[in-house]
């Protein structure tokens, strides 16, 4: 399959999937060590044991930008095209914290913005601490939610521009999303019961 996007595989937003990472970051995925000894040749069924070794997130450090093994996986998941329902199971996965916010990350970059906001919100009540590597290669202990936060709210991730999102009220207005009620709202809401 050497570094070409599965024939079978369709088009994101109007190119080739691997296009979502810029052709830089692409090259440099190319020429990691991790991605020619664990992911070249992977498939999806391979590919969630190799996400279930995570031990870390982030996209590209260091002086070199050499990039980590969770962006290396975005790509080939990218490349291979794995069906949705294994990406749900990714993002519902409760064991698994790298599991899902690889999930998490790839819907982001792939999905449609009723399927991002359906499955991802979910996610900003998962509060368990993931750490980040960063552009200087140290890492910082994050949360879960806060990811699922910048994937909903930022541009960029991971080194990786992401493709716009409506705004959530423009598809509530349309509507097409129900209006988003918070845990604290619920929890307030049955302290006054």
């Amino acid at each position: 399959m050497a570094n070409r996007t599965d024939p079978t595989a369709r088009t994101i937003h109007g190119t080739n999937p691997q296009n979502l990472i810029e052709k830089i970051i692409r090259s440099k995925i190319y020429a990691a060590q991790y991605w020619k000894e664990h992911c070249f040749g992977l498939t999806a069924e391979k590919l969630v044991d190799k996400a279930m070794d995570l031990d870390h997130f982030g996209g590209s450090y260091g002086g070199i930008r050499k990039p980590c093994k969770f962006l290396c996986l975005i790509l080939k998941m990218l490349q291979i095209q794995p069906d949705k329902e294994i990406i749900i199971e990714f993002i519902k996965n409760d064991e698994y914290k790298y599991v899902r916010v690889l999930g998490a990350v790839y819907l982001r970059l792939v999905g449609r913005p009723l399927d991002v906001f359906q499955y991802l919100e979910p996610l900003l009540n998962d509060y368990r601490k993931i750490r980040e590597r960063k552009l200087d290669g140290k890492f910082v202990i994050t949360h879960v939610d806060e990811i699922v936060w910048r994937l909903l709210t930022e541009e960029t991730i991971c080194d990786v521009a992401l493709p716009r999102l409506p705004n959530r009220l423009h598809l509530e207005d349309q509507g097409l999303l129900p209006a988003r009620v918070s845990v604290l709202a619920e929890s307030s809401d049955e302290d006054e019961d």
